[in-house]
């Protein structure tokens, strides 16, 4: 049996919407290159990220 990993092992990456860091999570480990939001909130939410630019 392996060992667990710590959860500070792990990749994370920022959120374009709300500036928050996530991390790696089980469900996105086939397609992490393209996870760009940390929640679906977040991504629904992305068009009113890029009009404040």
């Amino acid at each position: 049996m392996g060992r667990a990993r710590s959860k500070s092992d792990l990749p994370t990456k920022i959120c374009p919407v709300c500036g928050l860091t996530f991390t790696w999570r089980k469900k996105w480990e086939k397609n992490w290159d393209e996870v760009k939001y940390c929640s679906e909130r977040c991504r629904r939410r992305r068009s009113q990220a890029k009009n404040e630019d």
